[in-house]
């Protein structure tokens, strides 16, 4: 009996767990046991007042008794991804090649799924060590449509994670995210331009546009990650997906009153077939 190659066994599985593939061999990232607890602390407070830049962050750790001054919490927010919300010079990831587009979502009324689309990346953290997770969210429903875990930054999770949304969805009118190089790459914006969908994205440092998918960070950390020292990319997998199905599936949201993500995305798409 014929069988599949090990790297084609690796992909497979990778598809079936929502796993990128250097999650498969995950190994906590290279930072001291001291950076990695500054690093927790700064995530929590960073989803409190997401307006702190570097110099009120180190404020704020120095006010907690901690030793740790401006310029490590600014290496260590630009490797978490964290960007405050008001305008700060060079402190967006963006490409200086890459193409940005405008923004489109500025008095727009959101009113049906698959109208637009956002993604994020968020920083997770383990008990020794660290994981991004990209996340596509249809912006009516607050469904979780797809998402990824890598142990890098490199964009090819964040392709994943859209090709399949697009696969199990269909293409929205508008996609949007912030100005991060995954996500101005031309061959993440070429999936875009294939399906035919406008591409929209925040101003620099404007943490407010995509706030959609910011609240649901905030939810899914003090509610899944932060109680779970998640010990292995495996771990952190089984955890955040199951927490994302109760999401989707079970936890009412206060958007639309009693239905879940899932209701209220399958509802309105069902009603706009029936309507066309």
């Amino acid at each position: 009996m014929k069988q599949d190659h090990p790297d084609l066994s690796v992909r497979r599985q990778c598809s079936l767990l929502s796993l990128a593939r250097s999650s498969l061999y995950y190994h906590p990232r290279g930072e001291s046991p001291e950076n990695l607890a500054f690093m927790k602390i700064i995530d929590r407070q960073f989803l409190e007042t997401p307006w702190y830049g570097s110099r009120q962050m180190a404020r704020h750790m120095q006010r907690k008794g901690h030793r740790c001054g401006r310029h490590r919490v600014r290496r260590l927010m630009r490797l978490m991804r964290l960007v405050p919300i008001y305008q700060e010079p060079k402190t967006s990831k963006k490409h200086p090649e890459h193409k940005i587009y405008p923004y489109l979502l500025k008095g727009l009324v959101i009113t049906r799924p698959n109208q637009v689309w956002c993604t994020d990346i968020s920083y997770i953290p383990m008990r020794r060590g660290f994981l991004y997770l990209v996340a596509v969210m249809d912006w009516h429903s607050r469904k979780v449509l797809s998402w990824r875990l890598s142990n890098s930054m490199d964009a090819g999770f964040c392709i994943e994670a859209l090709k399949e949304a697009l696969a199990r969805y269909g293409p929205p009118e508008i996609f949007n995210s912030d100005q991060g190089s995954q996500f101005t790459r031309t061959d993440f914006t070429d999936v875009l331009h294939d399906a035919k969908v406008k591409i929209s994205m925040d101003g620099r440092g404007r943490w407010i546009d995509n706030r959609m998918i910011e609240r649901f960070w905030r939810s899914l950390k003090y509610e899944c990650v932060y109680l779970n020292a998640f010990e292995t990319g495996s771990e952190a997998r089984e955890g955040i997906g199951a927490w994302i199905t109760y999401y989707n599936e079970k936890r009412p949201h206060s958007s639309h009153g009693l239905l879940t993500p899932s209701e209220a995305y399958d509802s309105r798409t069902q009603n706009l077939k029936t309507a066309a």
